[in-house]
């Protein structure tokens, strides 16, 4: 596997042969579904210690597949992703919040400069009153 486009999608023909979910596979790794996703398009890097749970939980995964995960990522993304709904409903949500979630981070760690490497991410599923399920990140 030569290039991140490539491994990705070699990545999600392997999650689509699993069958599984991000947040299957992470329940079952004891990862964040966010991370895990994240592990599958190459935006983060699969560390020695989580290998077994992962490959456990997709035993599709080859040592090609995790040689791969393993490598450091090149993070980027599609400057054209923000046309997407749901991430630019994220984005939107972020700039109206951004100025109460940096003041928090700065009450809770001092100067509010996090880098986005440590932050922890996961989504979750949630029942609401009045317009069914929501969408917790």
């Amino acid at each position: 596997m030569e290039d991140k486009s490539s491994v990705v999608a070699a990545l999600q023909r392997v999650k689509a042969i699993n069958g599984k979910s991000f947040s299957e596979i992470a329940a079952t790794t004891g990862l964040t579904n966010v991370y895990v996703a994240q592990l599958f398009r190459r935006q983060a890097q699969l560390k020695p210690e989580t290998v077994a749970s992962l490959r456990s939980a997709v035993p599709q995964l080859d040592d090609t597949h995790i040689e791969a995960m393993m490598l450091p990522p090149m993070r980027s993304y599609d400057p054209n992703l923000l046309q997407e709904p749901a991430v630019y409903r994220l984005h939107e949500a972020v700039m109206h919040f951004g100025e109460s979630i940096k003041e928090i981070i700065n009450e809770d760690f001092g100067d509010g400069i996090k880098q986005s490497t440590v932050l922890q991410g996961c989504t979750n599923k949630e029942a609401y009153k009045i317009l069914g399920y929501h969408a917790i990140v």
